[in-house]
């Protein structure tokens, strides 16, 4: 069942009805957002309620979309410290997946910004936890995937910049090898992530092309006049409408286009100026892109490996994947900072995030990659998966463990639940 609320007064009786959860713009890949007896869709709490220019403190309810802050308050000079791949998620999901974006190696994950939470609580009471006030339920909150109450509203800090775009480096790497050299030599650079060709072999295996990003100054652009620096084009966007009969994806296919792309970006590697749309998202210009992978859907597979682990973890799982799978058609790699929020996914090392249309080979390639991951001490993200089972949960992540005792002694259990923390035992 799913419920639209549109006052705070509506939702503490929902959970009368059975454990419950929140669902932000749907964008989670499993069903972190789906409630386990009941969903309640917070569209309606969509408020801007107050920004404070000095500090740069932005008070919203929680089913505001992270787009709408950004056409907000960019053309005044404000922008997200962290944001993931897209747009179209709220300021409520971002919290209870504690995002992260291209910049974790140096500005930590969005719970690292926010200033306190309003939640309503398993009495039907509406709380305000900050790490000043009641900071056990604040930091299980950030990270806590939805299962520690209803967020309300939130107050989080925007960074002050000069320009609307990005000043991007692209450079080539020709292995997995030189890639991870790169994010080394470049650990200064605000914003790394690489796209990364996981059907490359023998010494070409893991080719990437590495992007590194800067928020642009006025000095570091053409000639305009001072009042478009804070203005962009608006994004052309193109439509798959429905789901294809037959997904054209395979390995012949994402072979040839791993191929092209990376001759392609390998001869245009330099320095140049792109608006944040294209920098920060480049997915959400395919409007439903999911359904290029036909009826059947995708899964998402990411990970993270400690840093001392990652190479060899990372050389295995793309190993692994040329000789068992049709390849992934979006390969991501990103370099983590230190670990933020007590449920945080980011650790320090390297996550690699990868797609696959759900097959008969699906199961055995995502039980593999677990496997793998759990030999190098690694851990999967909650807010993409669709696929673990309890046993293996709590092996790739020991926390999983307190994250359910925490919500037992606080009453969370029998008020908050998602299809996923019954799946996984939270």
């Amino acid at each position: 069942m799913t419920a639209r609320p549109a006052t705070e007064r509506e939702i503490p009786p929902l959970a009368d009805l059975g454990p419950i959860v929140a669902r932000g713009n749907g964008r989670a890949y499993g069903d972190s957002a789906i409630g386990a007896r009941l969903t309640v869709e917070m569209a309606r709490f969509n408020c801007l309620l107050a920004f404070d220019e000095m500090s740069g403190l932005l008070v919203c309810e929680a089913g505001v979309l992270l787009k709408d802050i950004i056409e907000t308050f960019l053309p005044q000079g404000w922008f997200p410290y962290v944001t993931p791949g897209t747009k179209f998620v709220t300021i409520g999901g971002m919290l209870a997946a504690d995002v992260h974006g291209k910049n974790h190696h140096i500005d930590g994950s969005f719970g690292k910004w926010v200033e306190w939470i309003d939640l309503i609580t398993p009495e039907g009471a509406v709380s305000r936890c900050s790490a000043q006030h009641d900071r056990d339920l604040f930091e299980a909150t950030i990270g806590g995937m939805g299962l520690t109450g209803i967020i309300l509203r939130a107050a989080f800090r925007l960074r002050r910049v000069e320009t609307a775009f990005i000043r991007q480096t692209t450079i080539a790497a020709p292995n997995l090898d030189a890639a991870m050299a790169l994010f080394d030599a470049h650990e200064d650079s605000t914003y790394s992530v690489a796209w990364i060709d996981c059907l490359s072999k023998g010494n070409s295996l893991g080719r990437s092309i590495v992007m590194l990003g800067e928020h642009a100054s006025s000095k570091d652009l053409p000639k305009r006049s001072a009042s478009k620096f804070l203005h962009w084009e608006k994004a052309r966007s193109v439509s798959i409408p429905f789901p294809l009969p037959l997904s054209p994806l395979n390995k012949v296919s994402i072979s040839l286009f791993n191929a092209l792309y990376y001759r392609r970006m390998k001869n245009k590697s330099a320095e140049s100026i792109v608006d944040w749309n294209s920098f920060f998202y480049p997915l959400d210009a395919i409007a439903r892109w999911n359904n290029i992978y036909g009826r059947n859907g995708f899964v998402q597979h990411q990970s993270v490996i400690p840093l001392e682990r990652a190479r060899d973890g990372l050389r295995q799982m793309l190993q692994y994947l040329n000789r068992h799978s049709n390849g992934s058609f979006l390969a991501v790699l990103k370099k983590f900072g230190d670990q933020g929020g007590r449920w945080s996914f980011p650790m320090p090392g390297y996550t690699l995030a990868l797609d696959f249309p759900v097959g008969r080979q699906t199961e055995q390639i995502m039980q593999r990659l677990n496997e793998i991951v759990a030999e190098h001490g690694g851990r999967l993200y909650l807010a993409k998966d669709a696929c673990l089972d309890r046993a293996t949960a709590l092996k790739l992540d020991k926390r999983l463990g307190d994250l359910k005792d925490f919500r037992l002694d606080r009453g969370f259990s029998h008020r908050y639940a998602s299809r996923q923390a019954e799946r996984l035992g939270l």
